[in-house]
């Protein structure tokens, strides 16, 4: 009932305010959050188009920009890494590649089994479709609990909102409380958390070797120490041509790991067009984030990437971020590593803290622009 209220209100408030032509952004905002029903709420109601607040001002020129159809992002099998140790360097060579041309790739015989995978996104299915009431007691903008569930992390910042729900759970550094995740999804939640640390600590190795260093380089230098893990519920969209999933950005991480289920719609910006990432049965989509582009200095990449919202869904996923989420204020600080430094290749960047740049990335939202210029000398 309350979500249809909702529904009606920004229908009502949208027809004053045309009738007006005054346009309260804020009200209609405020409104939404306060319903704590997210956009599914709006969805269950019946809404037959997207309220202002989700329209993106310049999609027609986001739409307008090229959609290759005939690129993929490298695939890499990490099967053979079980098997011989002889093809761990041309699996490095393919990380490596990927890491400068792309800053993605899809991982297939990660080791992760295909029956956790299911289970995890079932368990964000469950959570974001379980009882409104429910759902709501872990409602919150408040960033620095454990986990919490909203629209929009930049909900208040952000040009235009995006069309989806998240929920947002903190699994490391700090041990978890199980109690504090929700208990429909918090078994699966806690297990697929503990395979990707796995997965994680496999990459960190791979990338610190890709880079000419040490292969326990990166995990030395707590790049794997957090674990921050968002998963996302894309409720089908009326009019999908006039918003986004997720509009298009970088992460702020060292590293991310994402589950995506098979619906599609994530595409990756590479040489000036857009790429479908086309899901992969049991893969494991992995992307290079803010601080890793600014610890090897610009080497490795951190690409823009979106999510279109579709008629089709609900579509859901789950990002694994590898870096602390909010630490402690000395937390330290991370530079161009030094052994990739040469007069020919002085740093690009100032020394920051993961805290600075994550309260950076969150104060400007998703607004199209790179978190890393903030911090280039």
């Amino acid at each position: 009932m309350k979500e249809n209220m909702v529904s009606t209100n920004l229908e009502e408030i949208e027809g004053e305010e045309e009738h007006e032509h005054v346009y309260d952004r804020y009200k209609e905002l405020k409104l939404l959050d306060e319903s704590k029903s997210g956009v599914k709420g709006l969805v269950d109601s019946g809404l037959s188009k997207v309220p202002k607040i989700f329209i993106h001002d310049k999609i027609h020129e986001h739409n307008n920009q090229i959609t290759s159809t005939n690129l993929n992002i490298p695939i890499i099998d990490f099967g053979p890494l079980l098997t011989s140790s002889s093809s761990r360097f041309d699996i490095i060579e393919k990380v490596k590649y990927a890491s400068e041309n792309w800053g993605f790739f899809q991982v297939i015989n990660h080791g992760i089994p295909s029956t956790v995978l299911d289970d995890m996104l079932h368990g964000v299915l469950r959570f974001h479709e379980q009882d409104t009431e429910t759902k709501k007691e872990f409602y919150s903008r408040d960033i620095t609990k454990r986990a919490y569930f909203n629209t929009n992390f930049d909900f208040y910042v952000t040009p235009a909102v995006n069309w989806r729900d998240t929920l947002s759970c903190v699994m490391a550094p700090q041990p978890l409380d199980p109690q504090e995740l929700p208990s429909i999804c918090r078994d699966i939640t806690i297990e697929y958390s503990e395979y990707v640390k796995k997965v994680g600590m496999l990459l960190f190795e791979l990338l610190s070797e890709a880079l000419g260093l040490n292969s326990s380089y990166l995990k030395d230098i707590d790049c794997a120490e957090g674990l921050f893990v968002i998963s996302h519920y894309y409720p089908p969209c009326p009019e999908p041509e006039l918003t986004f999933g997720t509009s298009a950005h970088s992460d702020s991480s060292f590293l991310t790991v994402l589950l995506q289920d098979q619906i599609g719609g994530l595409q990756v910006f590479h040489e000036d067009q857009w790429v479908d990432v086309t899901p992969i049965p049991g893969a494991l989509v992995v992307n290079l984030g803010d601080m890793m582009q600014l610890i090897t200095n610009d080497k490795f990449i951190s690409v823009k990437h979106r999510v279109l919202a579709q008629k089709l869904g609900p579509r859901v996923s789950v990002a694994c971020f590898f870096r602390q989420h909010l630490p402690p204020e000395n937390s330290k600080l991370y530079g161009p590593i030094s052994e990739l430094l040469t007069p020919e290749n002085p740093p690009v960047y100032k020394e920051t803290s993961v805290k600075d740049l994550v309260s950076h990335y969150y104060g400007k939202g998703l607004d199209g622009t790179s978190a890393l210029e903030h911090f280039r000398l």
